[in-house]
């Protein structure tokens, strides 16, 4: 079950709505990473103060760990972990690539042993749609090949060639039509989105989602960027391949990013976004403001009374000065990682917020034009 609607628009960018199983999504929206079913730092209710509406969770990890029968007798993963808002679950596709020479890709699937205890697995496109069944999350992904930027390390480290790029998205598209036969076989009634891939080659890009919309997905994904290639090369393919999928249908870009990559995405015709950066930067004490990034680690802050922002309202910013979260980072305190998560997802989900209020008043050129100049103004 998936309804978008679109409601307002100014050039690329779109500001609409999702509605699916388990609630409403705004769009565009950002979605913090639940990779275990826990975003890490934060609570659920945490979680809806900071402004989320949807989070994600990584079917990989969850297979391994609690496992399914876990998840299976709280019916499912909203339960389990204390969420009711709406989940998307990723595949598990680029966990498995990012397991490099400890998995074996073939036609039926990828081989790998556990990074838990070792076991022997085999992870199929029908497999993952059994596990995201069981989850019940309300985005499915397809299983697919993350096709990577560059292949081998060090003085062996080469740029993929496009008939290796071509050979992955052939296969993640066979994978694709197995995934949606799957999918309809388990009766599963939440949403399951087509991933296109194919590097950086604009070409087998085009390719990709011809045979994805062949498969009439509900939602389309543009996996394979933020994997180590040059920002322009990332602009490059999402400028290229964003205008081609369908207008009717929401828009997902995959582990993708910065701030900055958010509006682009947005003015790109993005709908949806995850990354782990807002959550894991902030446990290593780096913080996002408006004015530009702060490093809560450096020395002049070890006595300063201000907020982060003073112009946010977070409970992080409303309650405690630079210096004492200086001193509970310097101190490996747990509230460090829990203050600073709390702010940098609002500072995300905010800035998310800011867009589609823009779009709605029709003033998202020069939203856009703030956002940049205040965020290169830097940190007083």
């Amino acid at each position: 079950m998936l309804e978008f609607t679109l409601h307002h628009s100014r050039g690329r960018a779109r500001r609409g709505s999702l509605r699916l199983r388990h609630g409403s999504v705004q769009t565009p929206q950002f979605m913090p990473v639940g990779t275990y079913g826990s975003v890490k730092g934060i609570t659920p209710a945490g979680l809806r103060e900071a402004g989320a509406e949807i989070i994600l969770g990584n079917t990989f990890h969850l297979w391994l760990r609690p496992g399914l029968e876990v998840v299976r007798r709280f019916g499912g993963l909203h339960r389990f972990i204390g969420w009711d808002g709406p989940i998307l679950t990723d595949s598990g596709g680029f966990q498995v690539w990012s397991l490099g020479d400890l998995r074996k890709i073939s036609e039926q699937g990828v081989r790998f042993a556990s990074p838990v205890n070792g076991d022997k697995l085999l992870l199929t496109p029908e497999v993952s749609m059994q596990i995201q069944t069981v989850l019940d999350s309300d985005i499915v992904m397809q299983f697919d090949e993350c096709t990577p930027y560059s292949v081998g390390s060090g003085d062996a480290r080469r740029l993929t060639t496009e008939a290796e790029a071509r050979a992955s998205m052939e296969l993640s598209l066979r994978w694709a039509k197995r995934c949606r036969e799957e999918f309809e076989r388990l009766e599963n009634p939440n949403s399951l989105f087509g991933i296109n891939q194919g590097g950086m080659h604009l070409n087998l890009r085009e390719a990709s989602l011809q045979g994805l919309l062949e498969l009439n997905f509900p939602g389309y994904a543009i996996g394979g960027l933020s994997v180590g290639e040059p920002k322009e090369e990332m602009l490059r393919v999402l400028d290229h391949i964003s205008p081609m999928l369908p207008p009717e249908r929401p828009r997902y870009l995959m582990g993708v990013g910065t701030p900055e990559d958010l509006v682009r995405g947005v003015q790109a015709g993005i709908d949806l976004f995850d990354c782990v950066m807002p959550t894991r930067n902030a446990r290593n004490g780096h913080l996002f403001t408006r004015w530009g990034d702060l490093r809560i680690r450096n020395a002049r802050y070890r006595d300063d009374p201000r907020p982060l922002d003073e112009d946010c309202a977070c409970p992080t910013c409303r309650g405690f000065s630079r210096a004492y979260l200086h001193h509970l980072d310097r101190c490996s305190e747990m509230l460090f990682p829990m203050l600073a998560t709390a702010h940098n997802l609002h500072y995300y989900l905010e800035l998310m917020k800011g867009m589609r209020q823009a779009l709605e008043d029709d003033d998202f050129d020069a939203f856009t034009s703030r956002f940049h100049e205040q965020r290169a103004r830097g940190i007083a």
